[in-house]
């Protein structure tokens, strides 16, 4: 039978992931405490009273697709006391030293944005960050609300190990599952099965409607530890597993979340996915 073999959150747009033993799934289809907090781009400011937007295309601030050395940085998010660490990873090359600890209050925004603006200046994008309307970053959200996705409409992001797998293969290399990003990796089915899926799919005690194949972006290209781009992954999906676009994973939205629901609401949880939950095509 098919399982749940690792679940990922991420509680800032476009940095680590934290690795839970279960996600809460929302009523408007989101896991509570991901992609609570973002670094939107000065340019990107829409009225203040919603911190930018309802969601969160990559264009509008820091992510991975076009800073991929963010992944060289270690983020630890603390939802009760609302406060971020972020310290610089060893693997990249660092003494993996802390570079800020803070709240969310104006002042620890403040030294946030600072820190990660400097870390970013000094990096082989930094002088992306330098065009124009990008700076000053303000590190926007509450800190609770699950606002900023690619998309509006709430997902749980899902992929096979198999698919990983085979994927390394083409590569020549192991590839580490982080790259993708998603909620929800399942052992126990073949690679590509989760692209075919259609219909109801059943997490634990949650059932989901499988909604469209993830389409990949340069962000997979990044070593999760480094942050150096050292994997071809689009073009080795299209040009030598045959893919008409570069896709690894599907999006999942649950049963029963609410379609009026306006993203990042929230609303009463509508369940939990767990470590070693069965995983069945309906």
């Amino acid at each position: 039978m098919a399982q749940v073999s690792a679940l990922y959150r991420y509680p800032v747009k476009g940095f680590t992931p934290e690795r839970p033993e279960r996600l809460v799934v929302q009523a408007d289809g989101r896991i509570a405490g991901d992609r609570v907090l973002a670094f939107r781009f000065a340019d990107a400011a829409v009225p203040e009273r919603r911190d930018g937007l309802d969601y969160w295309p990559k264009a509008r601030g820091l992510a991975l697709q076009d800073f991929p050395a963010l992944a060289a940085l270690r983020l630890e998010y603390d939802e009760t006391a609302l406060r971020v660490r972020v310290s610089e990873a060893a693997e990249a090359g660092s003494s993996g030293g802390t570079l800020v600890e803070a709240g969310l209050d104006p002042e620890g925004r403040e030294r946030i944005v600072r820190a990660v603006t400097d870390f970013v200046l000094g990096t082989r994008e930094g002088s992306r960050l330098r065009r124009p309307g990008r700076l000053p970053l303000v590190l926007v959200g509450d800190g609770v609300r699950s606002r900023f996705q690619d998309r509006p409409r709430g997902f749980v992001s899902v992929h096979g190990s198999a698919s990983v797998d085979a994927l390394g293969a083409a590569l020549g290399f192991p590839v580490d599952d982080r790259r993708f990003r998603s909620n929800v990796v399942i052992d126990g089915v073949e690679a590509w099965a989760e692209l075919g899926w259609t219909g109801r799919v059943r997490i634990g005690d949650l059932v989901f409607l499988a909604e469209g194949p993830i389409v990949r972006c340069l962000a997979t290209h990044a070593n999760p530890d480094t942050g150096v781009r050292d994997a071809r992954v689009l073009t080795t999906l299209t040009q030598r597993i045959g893919q008409s676009e570069p896709t690894l994973g599907r999006l999942l939205l649950p049963e029963g979340s609410a379609a009026h629901r306006l993203p990042g609401s929230g609303g009463e949880p509508l369940g939990t996915i767990r470590i070693g939950d069965e995983v069945e095509p309906l």
